[in-house]
C-alpha cells in the first residue's frame, strides 16, 4: 500500500530526492502549508534542511544564486503568492542572464480562485515564462513529484538557469499516493547537443595554422567543470586567454597564458589584442556588448571559433567560421586531442609591452597611491593580499565591481559570484550570504558601494541571525559613483541626483551586532583588513574612498574595443 500524504509533505520528500540541503525562503499565507510540512524537517531527528529566512524575498533569489554559484548545486527560494513572489522576479531575471541553476517555489491561491482578483493572486507562470528556463504551474498533489523532478533536471542541465513552479494553495493540502520520480528525459528539450566531430576537426585546422590565436574564456568552462580541459587546450597550443567578467576564475590569475579580463573595463592588452589576433577562440562565453565594444569593428581580421552548448549564441552577435556546439568538457578534449603541440612565444611577448604600460599608467597609481584620499583599487588589492588563496569574491555592482573584479585574485574554481548580465544592485550582501552556505570553509568577501549595500541592506538581518562569516567591504564615496563616473565623462559633468546622503553605518552595524571598523587613513588599511579576517563570523569595514575615483581602463560605449581609454586625458 503506498504512503497517502499532502502535497506539501510530497514537497519536502521531492526536494530530499533531489538532494536539496539549503532553503532560502520567507513564509506568507499561500505557502503556509508548505511551511508547516517544513517544520519536521528542519528539527530533531529529522532534520534534513536548513531553512535560512532572509528578510525580503528578492534576497532569497540572490542568496539561492549565491549558493549555486560557488557549489554547482541548484538553489532554491521559498516564497509565498502575489507581491512575494514578484519580489523574486529580479533574481529570477538575474539568475537566467547568468546562467545561474535556482529553482523558485512560491504559494499560490487554491485553483477554484484563479482568475477571480483573489487576495495575492498574480499570474506568476504568465510573468516568470519569459525570464526563466520553465515555468510550471502545480495545480494537484499528484503532481508535485513529476514537477520538482521536471523543475530540476532543466535548471541543472544544459546551459542553467531559473525555473519557477506555481503551487496552487489547494495542492498543497490535497492527499497524494506518494511515489519518487526522476525526470530525465524532456521532448524538445536536448540539453547536452552531439559533439560534431567535423566541426572540431575544422577548429583544430584553424587553430594549427594560427600565427596569433587569442581565447576568450567565459563561466560555461565554470559551469561544465572543464577548468582542467581548458588549461590542457591551452598549454599545448601555447594560446593566451582572456576571461569575461563572469568567468575569471575558469583560469588562475598567476597561470601564464591568462593575459586579464576582457571587456569595458578590463585589461588594456587583451582589448587591443582582441583587433590583431588572427583566430580567436570564444569558450563558454555569449559576446556581450561589454565584450566587443562596435560589433560593426569588431575582431573583422580574425577566423572566429565559438565552442558553446547553447545553440542560440551561435552568430547571435559575433558571425563565426566555425562552431561547436557543445558541452566544454567534452568538447575542449576533443579539440586538444587534434591540435598540435605549438609555441607563440613572440605573440605573448607582445602582451606585455601593453601590461605594463596599463601597470604604469592604471594599476599602480590605483593600487599604491601615495597621498590623497583613499582609491577603490588599493583597497581591494589590500583585501587580496592577505585572504587564503581559495577566497570567494562577491561584489554588489557599480564601480565596486569593476574594481573588486579587476584587482581580486583568483586561484580557485568557482572563486567569483557578480551580476554579469543583469546588473543587479542589491546583488551583493544577499548572494554572499548564500555563497556562505554553498561553500563553508571558504573565506567570502563582499565588496559593496553606498547605493547597492542599502538596496538590500535588510539581509543584514540573516547574516546576524545566522552569523554568517560574510566579510563586508563598503567603499563609501558618497555616490552612485558608476552613474557619477558617467555624467561627469558624457554629460558635461551635470550630476543628476547621484549624490548620496548616507546613514551612519557603524550605529546600523551596532543594532545588528555585527563588528565594525571605519579607515579614513591608508595608514590603518591593512591592520584593519587583518582585523576584519581574522574575526570569527561577519564583519563590516567601512572605507571613505575618493569621490570623484574612476575606473580605468574603459572603452567608452558604442566605441571600437581597441579605443580603450588608460586616462580621462584622451580623446
Amino acid at each position: 500500500m503506498r504512503d497517502r500524504i499532502t502535497g506539501s509533505e510530497a514537497l519536502m520528500r521531492a526536494l530530499q530526492t533531489e538532494g536539496v540541503t539549503t532553503i532560502f525562503g520567507y513564509p506568507g499565507g499561500s505557502i503556509m502549508p508548505v511551511y508547516d510540512a517544513l517544520y519536521d524537517y528542519t528539527r530533531g531527528q529529522t532534520k534534513c534542511f536548513d531553512h535560512i529566512l532572509v528578510r525580503h524575498e528578492q534576497g532569497a533569489t540572490h542568496a539561492a544564486e549565491g549558493y549555486a554559484r560557488v557549489s554547482g548545486e541548484v538553489g532554491v527560494a521559498l516564497v509565498t503568492s502575489g507581491p512575494g513572489v514578484t519580489n523574486t522576479l529580479t533574481g529570477i531575471a538575474d539568475a537566467m542572464l547568468d546562467s545561474t541553476p535556482i529553482v523558485v517555489i512560491a504559494g499560490q491561491v487554491p485553483i477554484t480562485a484563479l482568475g477571480t482578483d483573489a487576495f495575492q493572486e498574480v499570474d506568476l507562470v504568465g510573468v516568470a515564462q519569459p525570464i526563466s528556463k520553465w515555468s510550471y504551474q502545480i495545480r494537484h498533489a499528484d503532481d508535485v513529484a513529476w514537477a520538482v523532478s521536471r523543475a530540476f533536471y532543466i535548471a541543472r542541465t544544459g546551459r542553467p538557469g531559473p525555473v519557477v513552479l506555481d503551487f496552487a494553495k489547494n495542492a498543497q493540502t490535497e492527499l497524494t499516493d506518494w511515489q519518487p520520480c526522476r525526470v530525465d528525459f524532456v521532448r524538445s528539450y536536448v540539453p547536452y547537443p552531439k559533439l560534431d566531430s567535423e566541426a572540431v576537426s575544422r577548429a583544430a585546422e584553424l587553430i594549427n595554422g594560427a600565427r596569433r590565436p587569442l581565447a576568450l574564456v567565459g563561466q560555461g568552462v565554470e559551469l561544465a567543470g572543464a577548468q582542467d580541459e581548458l588549461k590542457a587546450l591551452l598549454e599545448k597550443a601555447d594560446i593566451p586567454a582572456g576571461r569575461t567578467m563572469l568567468g575569471l576564475s575558469a583560469l588562475p590569475s598567476d597561470h601564464p597564458l591568462n593575459v586579464g579580463m576582457l571587456g569595458m573595463h578590463g585589461n588594456y592588452a587583451v582589448n587591443l589584442k582582441e583587433q590583431e589576433c588572427d583566430v580567436l577562440i570564444a569558450i563558454g562565453m555569449r559576446f556581450s556588448d561589454r565584450v566587443t565594444g562596435n560589433l560593426k569593428t569588431y575582431a573583422r581580421q580574425a577566423k572566429v571559433i565559438h565552442i558553446d552548448i547553447d545553440r542560440s549564441e551561435i552568430d547571435k552577435n559575433v558571425k563565426t567560421d566555425v562552431a561547436v556546439v557543445a558541452d566544454c568538457k567534452e568538447s575542449l578534449p576533443a579539440l586538444t586531442a587534434l591540435v598540435s603541440k605549438a609555441s607563440h612565444a613572440e605573440w605573448r611577448e607582445s602582451f606585455r609591452q601593453l601590461d605594463e604600460r596599463e601597470r604604469t599608467l592604471v594599476i599602480e597609481p590605483a593600487i599604491h597611491p601615495t597621498d590623497g584620499p583613499l582609491l577603490m583599487g588599493e583597497v581591494v588589492n589590500a583585501v587580496a593580499e592577505q585572504v587564503r588563496r581559495d577566497a570567494i569574491l562577491v561584489t554588489d555592482v557599480g564601480q565596486n565591481q569593476l574594481f573588486a573584479t579587476r584587482y581580486f585574485k583568483y586561484y580557485h574554481k568557482r572563486s567569483i559570484c557578480t551580476s554579469g548580465g543583469l546588473g543587479t544592485m542589491g546583488f551583493g550582501l544577499p548572494a554572499a550570504i548564500g555563497a556562505t552556505f554553498g561553500a563553508p570553509g571558504r573565506q567570502v568577501c563582499c565588496f559593496m558601494g553606498d547605493g547597492g549595500f542599502q538596496m538590500c541592506i535588510q539581509e543584514l538581518g540573516t547574516i546576524m541571525e545566522q552569523q554568517t562569516p560574510v566579510k563586508m567591504i563598503l567603499m563609501n564615496n558618497n555616490y552612485l559613483g558608476n552613474v557619477r563616473q558617467w555624467q561627469d565623462m558624457f554629460w558635461q559633468r551635470r550630476k543628476s541626483f547621484t549624490r548620496m546622503m548616507n546613514p551612519c553605518y557603524e550605529q546600523i552595524a551596532v543594532g545588528y551586532g555585527i563588528p565594525y571598523q571605519a579607515v579614513t587613513d591608508r595608514r590603518d588599511l591593512a591592520a584593519a583588513v587583518s582585523r576584519m579576517l581574522s574575526t570569527d563570523g561577519p564583519f563590516l569595514l567601512e572605507c571613505a574612498i575618493k569621490e570623484d575615483d574612476n575606473v580605468l581602463p574603459m572603452t567608452p560605449p558604442g566605441m571600437n574595443v581597441n579605443d580603450m581609454m588608460l586616462s580621462l586625458n584622451e580623446e
